[in-house]
């Protein structure tokens, strides 16, 4: 074989590479999500508080529910969880609903709550959480997964990774 002919190899190897990689990318990570899909599932679902007290979360329907899969040791979870207490804040009066399901143990979640004034419900999901998460579109069963829930009761909108707060006001905006 010649040196070109060696390239050329080469350059072929490296366009199916790219587009295996292109077709991934698009079957996995943009997927089509549960957006205008039935909630019920989610909505149906009671898990307990860090106190250990279940909470349904059909208590939040008629609300824009804000519902976060995360865990304490998750660095993108963390990061957009101070956001979340400041609109929980500032829109909550409007029917603005945020809930946490954390991937983890009760008192980690205790523990950061504190450290950052959680003032939105902290559910312990542990590991089952996961699959439910799955359930609402989150394929590649990563944190944080985010889906809001608009007042009807249908996903409005899903997100697998952390939210920028432009387009989390956005979403709001349009739903209260």
């Amino acid at each position: 074989m010649t040196i070109n002919q060696s390239r050329w190899l080469m350059v072929a190897a490296a366009v199916v590479a790219l587009a295996a990689g292109a077709w991934v990318a698009r079957t996995m990570l943009f997927a089509p999500s549960a957006t205008g899909q039935s909630a019920a599932a989610l909505i149906g679902v009671a898990l307990p508080d860090a106190d250990g007290k279940d909470q349904p979360l059909a208590q939040w329907s008629g609300k824009v529910l804000v519902v976060n899969f995360w865990a304490t040791w998750c660095a993108p979870c963390r990061e957009e969880m101070p956001m979340f207490v400041r609109l929980q804040r500032e829109r909550g009066p409007n029917g603005l609903q945020f809930v946490g399901i954390a991937v983890d143990q009760a008192d980690k979640v205790r523990q950061f709550a504190g450290e950052i004034g959680l003032n939105y419900p902290a559910l312990i999901g542990g590991y089952g959480a996961m699959e439910l998460s799955k359930s609402l579109g989150n394929s590649l069963m990563a944190l944080p997964f985010t889906v809001i829930v608009d007042r009807s009761g249908r996903v409005a909108h899903t997100q697998l990774g952390p939210l920028k707060e432009e387009q989390l006001s956005a979403i709001v905006r349009q739903l209260i």
